[in-house]
């Protein structure tokens, strides 16, 4: 018998707290009602950070996972996109902001990288917008 990933353990995880016999809150929730909580667990994690309390940090990092696999999750059921669509989004990007190391150009300086990223980035906006 195979064991599972502590990443596929997560999302069994979720997909048994938004199903029929989960969590009533859970199944309650919206991209929109968990908005302050996302916003709370992100500014908990600053606060660790500049406190320097890599325990603390490392809780923190979890309760923002929590909100990417809740808001994930709840995508999924809505056949809009889940955790692997995001992991996949995520690596194109990093792939597509890091010329200087998965293509050809030349960063000296991180100067440099940092005007490629927002170069990169705000092309991407664009060609959001015009889609």
């Amino acid at each position: 018998m195979s064991r599972k990933t502590k990443f596929n353990q997560l999302k069994d995880l979720y997909a048994i707290l938004l199903g029929p016999k989960g969590c009533l809150w859970d199944r309650k929730q919206t991209h929109r009602s968990l908005i302050p909580y996302l916003k709370e667990e992100t500014g908990e994690f600053i606060a660790a950070v500049r406190k320097n309390n890599p325990a603390h940090m490392q809780e923190e990092l979890g309760d923002i996972l929590l909100q990417v696999m809740f808001h994930s999750e709840l995508a999924r059921r809505e056949q809009r996109f889940d955790i692997e669509d995001v992991i996949d989004t995520l690596i194109k990007k990093l792939k597509r902001r890091h010329p200087h190391v998965f293509g050809n150009t030349k960063a000296r300086s991180t100067r440099q990288i940092k005007a490629n990223w927002a170069k990169i980035k705000l092309m991407e906006k664009l060609n959001r917008k015009n889609t």
